[in-house]
């Protein structure tokens, strides 16, 4: 997310030495005279927080439609808040430490830095998986802590990030299908820059977009900030790669203003007609299909882009919620989030594809859905997201999505790396030493050093 400079600090200097052991809230038994008709119980809340959806819709459906039908039916008034996806973070934070809030807490990516803070998860996940079989790899590499066995969030879906590019450029650079690899992507790039004017749109900012995009290119050269043990791996010859790479590919095919953006920044670029590619969400397709119709016939999708180690990306948006330890209707959390799974044809079709399942069982026809979609044109654009597990992975890869990488992911280290190379205010070498040294410091502070 993009902060201002006074907001950079990690989730663990937020919530560091918060005392928040309180006891669930629970409403008093009714004490009633013999022979008196007992009063009937008192209604439930249920308090949400979660980002705005960047399909409006999604947002409309949820707050009036489904929660209202849920709250009727378990006798419970459900309240829900919204914030920017930017603001959710130190929102976050703010809950933790004081100790009280929602009930439930979405976050846009894992939350492992509050582990101690939250409910284990799996209860619920296992009630989920009596009902729709298991969840993906995605999803527990991005909820479990391995080392403690317990889950600190859970998460009915993931969102994908492919690639969005101008199917009228690259037909005219001689790439009809678009960019496959991310060598594709320096040399079409620099030509439709060169011929059109049109830059490449991945950002060098502290923002999540930025730090998805730049980890897809760190890890598809080989490179990443630990290894699969959890040990700090990020100055390699491979992240040196990646960084020289990048520096080319800014140098070649792309303008200054990306140092700037914020995470909206790459979805107006291409829909005003500025940018040949991006890397973001299907929310920039569904956008221009609302709003840019012609512009819309114009974008294209690719997968991730494969690099010369493997063909890779994060997930774009990791639905994560919590229930935290003091939320005062922990009960009635768990039953909705293992309900909101039953109902994932919903959340797919209000959400227009933008949620993906955890539990692929609960969605048993996604495959055709995307194939046919109704707003699409082509009607077919959205199929090339049916192999999206081929390539896409967790915050963390080839590890776990642990405390450590949380800080990591939210101080923007890896843009910050990148983004000091491409402005030449660093050699590839002394970047990753500088990172090598930022990450050993966060990693020791969690974990002794792994």
């Amino acid at each position: 997310m993009t902060s201002k400079k006074s907001r950079k600090l990690s989730r663990r200097e937020f919530v560091k030495g918060a005392g928040i052991a309180l006891a669930a809230g629970s409403i008093p038994a009714v004490s009633c005279a013999p022979g008196k008709r007992q009063p009937a119980p008192a209604r439930k809340t249920l308090k949400i927080l979660q980002w705005s959806h960047f399909i409006p819709a999604y947002d409309v459906w949820f707050d009036g439609v489904y929660t209202k039908q849920w709250g009727e039916k378990n006798s419970t008034t459900v309240t829900v808040d919204h914030m920017a996806s930017t603001e959710v973070p130190a929102r976050g934070a703010a809950e933790a430490s004081a100790g009280k809030g929602h009930d439930l807490f979405l976050f846009l990516s894992p939350p492992a830095a509050y582990e101690a803070h939250v409910i284990d998860h799996r209860p619920v996940i296992e009630a989920v998986q009596k009902r729709h079989g298991k969840m993906i790899p995605l999803a527990e590499r991005s909820t479990l802590n391995p080392k403690s066995g317990k889950f600190f969030a859970f998460s009915d879906s993931y969102v994908p990030d492919p690639g969005n590019y101008r199917i009228d450029l690259w037909q005219k650079v001689g790439f009809p299908d678009g960019p496959d690899t991310w060598d594709d992507l320096r040399r079409g790039g620099r030509k439709i820059k060169q011929q059109f004017g049109n830059p490449v749109g991945i950002g060098l900012s502290q923002e999540i977009d930025s730090s998805m995009a730049l980890r897809a290119v760190l890890w598809s050269f080989g490179g990443a900030e630990q290894d699969e043990s959890g040990s700090v791996a990020i100055n390699s010859k491979q992240t040196i790669e990646a960084l020289k790479y990048v520096r080319a590919l800014y140098k070649e095919a792309m303008t200054p203003e990306v140092f700037t953006w914020d995470p909206s920044s790459n979805n107006r670029m291409i829909l005003a007609g500025k940018a040949s590619f991006i890397c973001n969400a299907i929310s920039v397709t569904r956008t221009a299909e609302r709003e840019h119709s012609d512009m819309s016939k114009k974008i294209g999708l690719t997968p991730a882009l494969k690099g010369p180690v493997r063909r890779i990306a994060a997930e774009h948006v990791m639905n994560c919620y919590v229930i935290w330890k003091f939320a005062q209707n922990r009960d009635g959390a768990q039953q909705f989030l293992v309900d909101l799974v039953d109902h994932f044809s919903d959340v797919f079709r209000e959400g227009e594809s933008y949620n993906f399942p955890c539990f692929p069982a609960s969605l048993p026809d996604l495959q055709q859905r995307i194939a046919l979609d109704p707003k699409a044109d082509p009607a077919d654009k959205y199929k090339v997201l049916g192999s999206v597990l081929d390539w896409a992975t967790n915050i963390g890869y080839p590890g776990y999505a642990t405390a450590a990488i949380d800080e990591v992911f939210n101080t923007f280290v890896v843009p910050t790396m990148f983004a000091r190379v491409a402005k030449d205010e660093a050699t590839p070498e002394e970047a990753a030493r500088a990172a090598e040294q930022q990450i050993r410091r966060i990693f020791d502070r969690w974990n002794g050093g792994k």
